[in-house]
């Protein structure tokens, strides 16, 4: 009889555990079952959404109309923007380019939208430099230098934590400065033009590297392996890596070993000459414009009619000269292929220390542009350079690439210029003297 109990019990058990809604009401059996359906939205806040929307639109589409408006008002005053100019009916000037006895250069060619001017003028400068020295024609790539002159700025922005600008443009001594450090390269090695692409430009590529500095300053991340790694992405981006090695004439070589064993050239024989009354004469200091951002300050500091007399001593023995000014002139007329300065800027007899001074101090004039001084004739009294230019208007007139400069916007405009050592050497007795004489006032009690 137990035994029969304990298998009842026993069996009761399992049964409710296989059938646990045994015994339970139909309410104690129900299961919410999960479903997904339509947010509702309350119909007085979705009205009031709309309409905010609607609002908003409307404001952007009348903020952006207004913009665009404006935009467009200005690309038209622009485009018929007026500048000032002159009649040059009576200005006697060189016939041609030809006319002058040139020393060997490249033909020129153009800087399309860069602010590579300083580059493509020192480049083309030390090529004559090589021939002039060695007999050799290499043509040599601007962009290689360029390329190695941003990571430069990026790193000088680095260290100084954002306190140095970052910018197009350069001086003549920032080929010398990379040439030293990363070498030179043939221009068939290395074009700095993206694939596809025949014309330089490297507006999008600077103000790229641009808006990532100032996200790091924004940030105070100042990593310089991250940072240089970013912004030589982007450099390889627009202009593609430069070699580590390549090819010339049968044999391999790296940028630096194509700099000693091809190229030879001494680039601590070439001086940088300015004419400034801010420091002493004779003395060295800083060009104090902007794209001199490292900032190097052994600039030669001489007269003006000692500036003048270096680059005539250069024309005269068959030197050329690596020379940078302001172009930003209604006397330099790209049409004409010349520059002067017209008596309504400043009567001729006032060109002087003075005048020039006034202009740079008060920035009417500017260092905005670096040339290539070839050669000099005589013209009508006057003296006229030849200039090799890359910029746009050089190549309006007839004589592609050439600018013809008169001596009086040589001594208003041109502000510095790089030339070999040898060409001032006469000038280097009043620098010694001037620093004799200085170490002799400090000796004095």
């Amino acid at each position: 009889m137990k035994r029969l109990i304990y298998v009842c019990v026993a069996g009761l058990f399992v049964a409710a555990c296989a059938f646990p809604v045994l015994g339970q009401s139909k309410e104690s059996r129900h299961r919410d079952r999960v479903r997904y359906e339509k947010k509702y939205r309350d119909p007085i806040l979705k009205s009031m959404e709309h309409e905010a929307d609607s609002l908003n639109a409307l404001n952007d589409s009348v903020s952006a109309a207004i913009q665009k408006e404006y935009r467009d008002r200005e690309k038209e005053r622009s485009r018929e923007k007026k500048v000032i100019r002159f009649d040059w009916s009576g200005i006697e000037k060189p016939a041609s380019a030809a006319a002058f006895k040139a020393p060997f250069h490249f033909p020129p060619h153009r800087q399309y939208r860069t602010g590579t001017c300083w580059c493509f003028s020192t480049t083309s400068f030390f090529e004559s430099e090589i021939k002039r020295l060695t007999g050799r024609e290499i043509k040599l790539s601007e962009m290689h230098t360029v390329y190695w002159e941003y990571v430069e700025k990026a790193l000088g922005y680095i260290a100084k934590r954002g306190c140095q600008p970052f910018a197009q443009g350069s001086e003549p001594d920032a080929v010398s400065i990379i040439w030293k450090k990363y070498g030179v390269v043939p221009d068939p090695a290395y074009s700095g033009l993206a694939p596809g692409k025949d014309k330089y430009d490297d507006e999008d590529m600077t103000a790229e590297m641009a808006r990532y500095l100032e996200f790091a300053e924004d940030h105070n991340y100042w990593d310089e392996g991250i940072v240089i790694s970013q912004i030589r992405a982007i450099l390889d981006k627009y202009m593609g890596p430069p070699p580590e090695e390549f090819e010339y004439g049968g044999a391999r070589y790296t940028p630096k070993q194509f700099l000693d064993k091809v190229v030879k050239l001494n680039v601590d024989d070439y001086v940088d000459v300015m004419s400034t009354l801010s420091i002493p004469f004779y003395t060295k200091g800083k060009y104090d414009v902007p794209d001199n951002w490292r900032p190097t300050e052994d600039y030669c500091n001489v007269p003006l009619d000692e500036f003048y007399e270096c680059l005539t001593r250069a024309a005269v023995r068959g030197y050329t000269v690596a020379i940078a000014g302001d172009v930003s002139e209604p006397g330099l007329y790209g049409f004409e292929g010349a520059a002067i300065v017209p008596t309504f800027d400043i009567p001729q007899e006032y060109i002087d220390q003075d005048s020039r001074e006034f202009r740079f101090d008060n920035k009417t004039t500017q260092d905005d542009h670096g040339v290539h001084l070839l050669a000099m004739m005589k013209v009508g009294g006057r003296d006229w350079f030849l200039i090799k230019d890359s910029m746009d208007s050089a190549y309006w007139g007839k004589e592609k690439g050439y600018y013809f400069y008169r001596d009086d916007y040589i001594k208003l405009k041109m502000l510095s210029f790089m030339v070999h050592k040898d060409v001032v050497q006469f000038l280097m007795p009043k620098f010694e003297a001037r620093e004799r004489a200085k170490q002799e006032s400090v000796k004095k009690p």
